[in-house]
């Protein structure tokens, strides 16, 4: 049986190019462990708490907007709880790099930094990414940068008849709200440390201490 390997990529960046940092994340499934006990698992703790099964998206969660505009703080707070135990239980792996926006004088070179970044992690693995027959690389195309690194990473690394690119989005695949929640994470952790969490992470996660102990050593445990 062939061995296919998914690749979920999510960033944290405003197309305006105004944020002061750009987390991106690569998150990774071997087909050969299934997700769909964990799945049926995180949907049932839901209809339990009465609360909507909805795709996760961390920043209207967190902010109370869009599909979370009519829950409370309490019920987002259970929903990303619930989601957080659900990615404990995943059979998946990731990467991360953060970027600061202020180090890049054009988006150009960002792009190439982050290509660079992907293609060295990926040589760094290549016995367990070589290990696969096929390998689908999922990202919805919102940020072009974001795109064109992958096609020159992935692509460069890989054979290029092993890998295919596909479109997704938040309402399709729930490993791609994964690597929305683990790009989260990893922005917190940058924001925590430079003193500009606010008062919402604070709400969410509590204050630094605690969200190293829990939030962020778990997501990091899945670390490749």
């Amino acid at each position: 049986m062939a061995k296919e390997l998914s690749i979920f990529v999510d960033e944290s960046g405003d197309r305006g190019g105004k944020a002061r940092y750009y987390p991106l994340v690569l998150a990774f499934h071997d087909h050969a462990g299934s997700i769909a006990e964990a799945v049926t698992g995180y949907e049932a703790k839901l209809v339990r708490a009465d609360l909507p099964n909805i795709p996760f998206h961390s920043e209207p969660l967190m902010n109370g907007h869009k599909d979370y505009e009519f829950l409370d703080i309490e019920q987002r707070k259970v929903m990303l709880a619930r989601f957080s135990s659900f990615v404990r239980k995943l059979p998946i792996s990731y990467i991360t790099f953060v970027y600061h926006r202020s180090q890049f004088e054009d988006p150009a070179r960002l792009m190439e930094r982050m290509g660079r970044d992907i293609s060295s992690a990926m040589i760094e693995h290549l016995g367990f990414f070589q290990s696969f027959d096929d390998v689908k690389v999922y990202y919805d195309n919102g940020q072009d940068i974001v795109k064109q690194a992958l096609d020159r990473s992935v692509g460069k690394v890989l054979s290029k008849g092993v890998v295919r690119r596909r479109k997704t989005s938040m309402t399709d695949y729930r490993l791609e709200q994964v690597a929305d929640y683990l790009c989260t994470i990893e922005l917190a952790l940058v924001k925590y440390e430079a003193k500009e969490n606010g008062e919402t992470y604070n709400k969410f996660f509590g204050g630094i201490g605690s969200f190293k102990r829990n939030w962020f050593k778990q997501a990091r445990s899945k670390r490749i």
